[in-house]
């Protein structure tokens, strides 16, 4: 039975990594697949991680239908076995719709790979469909850490090192962005917007949580 599998975690913990290791291992068995992605960091129709494995993809827009880019491939004879779909947060919910389309009707396995929550920590719409409808979800085991060592678990937004709360949901920055980047913190110092610029700069300790 083809699945509909959602691979989540928080930035830094290996999500475009892993899906180009899924396409290699799928493609390695004699599967054909078709990668996607969605304002990777790169800005081009390319899946790219931080440890510099790279490969070309198709980029998803608004107009794409998944459904329909699917079946004209299978109807022009061309074999599709898997997809891969990175930075599936940025997707709208049809596209998720759609993915679960193609894995029921289709019998073809779906991949997914994507953040669960903003620098709000508020789900992106896509992620929160792909939970209501993937077959399974799994929470990759890299993980990242706060500036103080505490395991990261939530996305940081930052304009010159200063956390931001408010804003566009997505903005596309990276580490070493002149304005907007992003890093991710543990919850305890993402709630008081510590974050790493500010801890260097700070000479006092943390304020108690209780006056």
């Amino acid at each position: 039975m083809a699945e509909l599998t959602y691979f989540t975690g928080p930035m830094d913990c290996g999500k475009s990594t892993l899906a180009l290791q899924v396409a290699y291992t799928e493609s390695t068995a004699g599967r054909q697949g078709r990668l996607f992605t969605m304002l990777d960091r790169s800005g081009e129709a390319t899946i790219t991680s931080r440890i510099g494995l790279t490969s070309p993809a198709i980029e998803v827009t608004g107009e794409l239908d998944l459904w329909k880019y699917v079946v004209s491939e299978l109807t022009g004879g061309r074999r599709v076995d898997f997809l891969v779909c990175d930075e599936a947060q940025f997707y709208t919910p049809a596209h998720i719709d759609q993915l679960a389309r193609i894995v029921d009707e289709l019998q073809i396995d779906v991949f997914c790979f994507g953040i669960l929550t903003d620098f709000r920590t508020e789900l992106f719409p896509a992620s929160r469909r792909l939970v209501e409808l993937c077959d399974r979800m799994e929470m990759l085991q890299v993980r990242p850490r706060c500036w103080c060592g505490e395991p990261a678990t939530h996305n940081a937004r930052t304009i010159n090192g200063v956390m931001v709360t408010e804003g566009s949901q997505v903005v596309v920055g990276d580490i070493g962005d002149a304005e907007v980047a992003y890093q991710v913190l543990c919850r305890r110092h993402h709630r008081r917007h510590v974050t790493a610029q500010v801890a260097a700069v700070t000479l006092s300790p943390e304020p108690l949580p209780f006056d």
